[in-house]
């Protein structure tokens, strides 16, 4: 597979990770506020609301981490690297992809386990769901970010790239139509 055809499928991993966690953020959105309005305005508060709203947002915190690490915008402090010489900034570079190799594979290990050991299982707000199915976000956001971290560290950051900046027009284009 060419190196373009590689990053293209990656551009669509990553919009699926941006779409899972807007639709599950849009979802937690409705579903809190229903179950307030059920509780106080209806006085018959829903058992459903908080589990499914939880179970989203461990969605949400998962796959958009993934994605925000390939957009480059997730948390990092560089008033120490970006005062250090060019080899150096490479060397922290470096540790901090391995590091993060070491923390994807931890979390995707013990959160498959966490889910194979919980699948027989239930919620009691929630009877028909399985709990294993509501730690797969772990490993899943993990196995994805663990995607985008090798993409980084072997193909560089792709946080310029019109899928990830939202710019799907070329600069160029954008210029000389000014």
């Amino acid at each position: 597979m060419t190196e373009h055809k590689l990053l293209r499928s990656l551009d669509v991993v990553y919009l699926g990770c941006i779409w899972v966690a807007g639709i599950s953020i849009l979802l937690m959105s409705l579903i809190i506020p229903w179950g307030v309005f059920a509780r106080y305005v209806l006085g018959t508060g829903a058992h459903w609301p908080e589990p499914v709203a939880v179970l989203l947002m461990v969605s949400f915190t998962f796959l958009g981490a993934a994605a925000s690490y390939r957009a480059g915008a997730h948390i990092a402090v560089g008033v120490l690297t970006d005062r250090l010489p060019s080899a150096m900034r490479r060397q922290c570079e470096l540790l901090v992809d391995v590091l993060m190799t070491i923390i994807c594979l931890f979390v995707m290990v013990w959160g498959t386990k966490l889910v194979l050991e919980t699948m027989g299982q239930t919620l009691g707000d929630l009877p028909w769901l399985p709990v294993g199915l509501t730690y797969l976000p772990l490993p899943v956001g993990s196995f994805m970010t663990l995607i985008f971290v090798l993409e980084k560290a072997f193909l560089g950051s792709q946080s310029h790239r019109a899928v990830v900046t939202f710019d799907h027009e070329s600069k160029t284009t954008i210029v000389s139509e000014v």
